[in-house]
């Protein structure tokens, strides 16, 4: 089967678990026989990625493409895509109307048994890309446009976009039964077009000569020999993940626990915020922001880690939970995290009660053999976790949505 996948980044290049799941989902279906081109908005090196071929619809580097307002909407301006200027790569509507253009010209050369696009940033490529050649396509909503913006709100233009390619699309993929309810609630989609498909985690790619380096975070290492536990989130620093409240919540449970440490990894638009909240909770001297990581120290900032907090105002999966369990950490989540919906030996909480997460912290930090029955509990169930079932699943919707496109 050949599939035109249409994405906007893969990993060492990407920001968030989009270009994880993107990458792990193509190389799986790869290896159960399917022929993937795959169209990014850049050009740059990706190594590991054999097994499909990588098209650049710029000339544009990775990083040019970040800030643009891919996972922060305000930045994005209200221009149509046919009055958006071509030439201007610095507008995130210039590049995606180059990309849409790239994509028109690909599809026809390329063939395609199905178009796959990937959240609303590929969703105009994959209309248009539907329209002259005539070939199914399939939406994955990875987040909507609510989740984004961490309430009713958010960009207009972009809402537009989902709506448009949502109706336009043959199938629809949710990563998680919350998705596939903000789509049929907000966007009025019928829910026998929409199909859950939950996300997973490769674990030899975790496992591939990783160590952890003792000396990266080597205060966490002196305190924890002191008896302090860890508690970290690792994450973009958006409204969507909810680090106000999380901030909030540290701050009540270090009133019933001193011997806490926060570790806040990631960047975003909050930094600041996060930082002058620590502030004025007068809890800075227990809490550290190791600004954005990748690769080692991105994985030695789980592996550090007792406790791993999700305290996401509204995350439609959330693979950065089943990358803490991997590396040894109990789980925290909200009920607003699509991830619950395959992990059960965890700790789950409503985004905004501050209370319930201190005492959660509080308990599972006072109390070793409940730490240590969470963290072996989830290990057991993500290990049942694998993109070889989410590529199983995805030829079987593609097959079937060809199917229904010929009657």
């Amino acid at each position: 089967m050949n599939i035109l996948m249409l994405g906007w980044e893969l990993p060492p290049h990407n920001s968030g678990g989009l270009g994880v799941a993107c990458y792990h989902m193509s190389k799986a279906l790869a290896d159960h026989g399917a022929k993937i081109d795959f169209v990014l908005p850049y050009s740059a090196h990706h190594p590991g990625t054999e097994f499909m071929t990588i098209h650049s619809a710029t000339d544009l580097s990775p990083l040019h493409r970040n800030g643009m307002g891919a996972y922060d909407s305000k930045k994005v301006l209200p221009t149509p895509l046919g009055k958006a200027d071509l030439k201007d790569l610095k507008d995130i509507r210039g590049v995606q109307r180059r990309y849409v253009k790239f994509v028109e010209n690909l599809v026809v050369s390329s063939r395609p048994d199905i178009i796959h696009a990937h959240d609303w940033l590929t969703m105009e490529a994959g209309m248009r890309a539907k329209e002259v050649s005539g070939v199914p396509l399939v939406v994955h909503v990875h987040a909507t446009e609510f989740d984004r913006s961490g309430s009713g709100s958010g960009n207009p233009l972009v809402h537009e976009i989902e709506y448009q390619g949502l109706l336009m699309a043959d199938r629809i993929i949710a990563v998680s039964n919350i998705t596939k309810r903000i789509i049929m609630e907000k966007y009025h989609i019928p829910g026998d077009k929409i199909e859950v498909v939950h996300n997973a985690i490769d674990i030899n790619s975790l496992n591939n000569g990783y160590a952890y380096d003792f000396s990266t975070y080597r205060y966490l290492e002196a305190l924890k020999a002191d008896g302090y536990t860890i508690v970290s989130t690792v994450t973009r620093f958006t409204v969507q993940k909810g680090l106000v409240h999380m901030m909030k919540g540290a701050a009540r449970a270090l009133e019933r626990h001193d011997k806490l440490l926060f570790l806040f990894a990631g960047d975003g638009e909050q930094r600041d915020e996060l930082i002058r909240l620590a502030a004025k909770y007068k809890i800075s001297d227990k809490v550290i922001f190791t600004g954005f990581v990748r690769g080692k120290q991105w994985r030695d900032a789980y592996s550090v880690s007792d406790i791993f907090v999700m305290s996401s105002v509204s995350e439609p999966f959330g693979l950065t939970a089943l990358e803490a369990a991997h590396h040894g950490n109990a789980l925290i989540i909200t009920k607003q995290s699509g991830v619950g919906e395959v992990l059960h030996s965890i700790f789950r909480y409503d985004f905004w009660d501050t209370d319930l997460l201190a005492d959660q912290i509080v308990s599972i930090a006072t109390n070793e053999s409940l730490k240590r029955s969470l963290q072996d509990g989830v290990k057991n169930e993500y290990n049942r976790i694998s993109w070889h079932d989410v590529a199983k699943l995805c030829i079987h919707i593609y097959e079937s949505t060809k199917r229904r496109a010929k009657i």
